[in-house]
């Protein structure tokens, strides 16, 4: 067995969520007057905590708007928007078939909120597959390594044992700051290129090439 634990990020990752977090962050956007936010410029900032997303995304925002837009965020993500969030084909057989491997732990290091991800695991059913999970409203939001060194301590596993899987730079660089193996995958929102600045031990291209990495 190659690692004893495996960590995934959320978003662009296990589950197809990019498309929804784009419609709803533009609709919050226009609702707290802030004007419109070019989809790229979403796609970059997914990954990070919500307060540390809008702060990039908005650059100059008062603290009053910037609640605006965060409320309104939550609102269209929840109740407001009917954007499907599946996850990507095959990621459900995939943690399962590693869930069952003896000694094999599984966890999930994410920008979502605890409330966030709870909810999801509740729909989705998903959540008996990790044996812990961080949010980003509960630790410190990535790029900064809390919630790996804290997974790591609560499943007492050394660092050298784990790895961090992850479609943006943030996973990565919070992996490497602790000098935790990482592996990215291109079919999120961060470019080839962008991913190996972080220098991966791996770059998936597709769900079937990295699981098949990760079960190796």
């Amino acid at each position: 067995m190659r690692y004893e634990l495996i960590i995934f990020d959320w978003d662009g990752t296990l589950m197809n969520s990019v498309p929804k977090i784009v419609a709803c962050m533009q609709a919050a956007a226009a609702d707290a007057e802030w004007g419109e936010l070019d989809v790229s410029a979403i796609e970059d900032i997914i990954g990070l905590g919500l307060p540390e997303a809008i702060a990039k995304l908005c650059p100059g925002i008062g603290a009053e708007q910037a609640e605006r837009l965060r409320q309104r965020y939550s609102h269209h993500f929840v109740q407001g928007d009917t954007t499907p969030m599946p996850f990507f084909d095959g990621v459900e057989a995939q943690l399962a078939r590693l869930r069952a491997r003896p000694q094999q732990r599984l966890a999930v290091a994410t920008g979502k909120s605890r409330r966030g991800l709870d909810r999801v695991f509740h729909e989705t059913g998903s959540g008996a597959f990790f044996h812990a999970s961080r949010t980003a409203d509960e630790t410190r939001s990535k790029p900064h390594p809390q919630m790996l060194s804290e997974i790591l301590t609560e499943l007492q596993v050394p660092v050298e044992r784990a790895v961090m899987v992850g479609d943006t730079e943030y996973d990565l660089e919070m992996a490497r700051a602790i000098g935790m193996d990482r592996v990215g995958v291109t079919y999120g929102v961060h470019t080839p290129a962008r991913l190996a600045a972080s220098q991966p031990v791996w770059v998936a291209k597709d769900v079937p090439s990295l699981f098949d990495w990760l079960y190796e």
